[in-house]
């Protein structure tokens, strides 16, 4: 597997938690999260090549 990018990022507090809250629920850590939902937005506008 490729190693990941790393990127700090700004984010607004109440959105943190948000995402904080859902990633719990769900049993993953926020970056999993954010990464699940960017992926996500990222196919549905068809900017994701599909994975092999």
């Amino acid at each position: 597997m490729a190693e990941k990018k790393r990127f700090l990022l700004r984010i607004d507090p109440k959105i943190y938690d948000a995402l904080e809250k859902w990633s719990d629920d769900e049993f993953r850590s926020v970056n999993a999260q954010i990464e699940i939902l960017l992926k996500k937005a990222l196919k549905e506008a068809g900017r994701l090549k599909k994975e092999e």
